[in-house]
């Protein structure tokens, strides 16, 4: 079968979640294909640029059919949620990809969804990418710390004065949805607020 992109990044994927992004190797990616070496570079210039390709291609996998008539607040759980669900089914290369700046790109399907939840929400259209940046940010960290295990040992420190860490912390997934609440109620009270002050100043 002739080699072709989508095919180098399957198999990458498979490689990546069997045993990490590190010891993805070229060499080791054309032996999985049954490949020699040298031919990858007709399809891709090297591991950078098939991490990318993995990514995007994972990246695409996400999507979440949430009701436009539910609440805001529900439709950016569901975006959440099943964003969780993809990170966990590719840990691996999820740790890697979100710790690059060029993860999330304007035509993603989760910073799309985010964007129109957030519009519907009535943020301005102007304000939007502003409003999302941070709320992303704050989603993407979550993640990041309890697919990498912080969010659970941090769970389990005892507070200050008590000298050491619990047995056992809360479970991740209370943890990541305990976060969620959080980042919801504050962006639901700035929402508020920008509410109520420009019915002020309307009525004035």
């Amino acid at each position: 079968m002739p080699l072709t992109k989508d095919g180098i990044y399957d198999m990458a994927l498979r490689l990546i979640d069997a045993d990490g992004v590190e010891a993805l190797t070229m060499r080791k990616l054309a032996t999985a294909l049954n490949a020699n070496p040298m031919s990858l570079y007709h399809h891709v210039p090297n591991k950078d640029a098939v991490l990318q390709g993995v990514a995007r291609t994972v990246g695409a996998q996400f999507r979440t059919a949430t009701r436009e008539d539910a609440a805001w607040q529900d439709r950016i759980r569901q975006l959440a949620e099943d964003f969780r669900t993809l990170a966990h089914r590719h840990p691996e290369l999820m740790t890697y990809s979100f710790a690059r700046p060029d993860f999330i790109q304007p035509e993603d399907p989760f910073w799309l969804g985010l964007t129109a939840v957030l519009e519907d929400a009535g943020v301005p259209e102007a304000e939007t990418p502003q409003v999302a940046a941070p709320v992303c940010a704050a989603v993407l960290g979550v993640l990041i710390a309890e697919v990498n295990g912080a969010l659970h040992q941090w769970s389990a420190l005892l507070p200050t004065g008590d000298g050491g860490r619990a047995d056992t912390g809360p479970d991740d997934s209370r943890m990541f949805h305990l976060a969620l609440e959080m980042i919801i109620t504050g962006l639901d009270s700035r929402l508020t607020s920008e509410r109520i002050g420009r019915d002020s100043s309307d009525s004035s």
